[in-house]
């Protein structure tokens, strides 16, 4: 039996596709939680195909953050009290599957290999730099303050997605924009 032959571009369009799956998914339930079977039957794919595409599941792993970080509302240009507000509003709350990659899986990559992680770091840093880049020209130091702005920003993120109560969830969301905000004196 011959082995199947792609048309050129379909194998890197469907590697695209496996990604983008892969990326909503482990954004919605977890790294943990979901298994390379899954992902391909979500994508219209048989399991057995996964390996023409990837060498394992960390591999996917790392293709998936790829993706999401790229897609992220705060690779946004657009001044940073407009990021700030964007990120912290009740639709990015609810979405986690087309949300931040770093509020949804940041607790789950500090477990992974170290290759991982360090794929994580150099994009983290990457925005880590553009935050601190909207900041006032006499900000004293603007990385430690993008770092504690970005904390903010994650946490109150995390902690509206974790109440039942809609009217706290938003409480915590418009103090997040408050203190995010103060710390770039915007």
């Amino acid at each position: 039996m011959q082995p199947m032959r792609y048309e050129k571009g379909q194998k890197a369009a469907t590697r695209q596709h496996i990604v983008a799956v892969a990326a909503a998914k482990f954004r919605a339930q977890g790294v943990e939680s979901v298994g390379i079977a899954g992902v391909m039957a979500e994508a219209g794919l048989t399991h057995g195909g996964f390996y023409a595409h990837f060498a394992s599941k960390e591999d996917l792993v790392r293709a998936a953050l790829e993706v999401a970080f790229d897609g992220s509302r705060l690779q946004a240009t657009s001044g940073l009290e407009a990021l700030v507000r964007s990120y912290l509003r009740p639709a990015h709350r609810d979405n986690p599957a087309q949300g931040c990659v770093i509020a949804a899986l940041v607790a789950e990559i500090a477990r992974h290999p170290e290759e991982t992680r360090a794929a994580f770091t150099v994009r983290l840093t990457g925005l880590l730099d553009k935050i601190a880049a909207q900041l006032p020209a006499d900000a004293a130091d603007s990385q430690q303050t993008a770092i504690g702005i970005l904390s903010v920003m994650l946490g109150s993120l995390q902690m509206s997605r974790a109440v039942t109560d809609r009217k706290l969830s938003q409480a915590i969301l418009d103090a997040g924009i408050k203190a995010a905000l103060q710390l770039a004196k915007v």
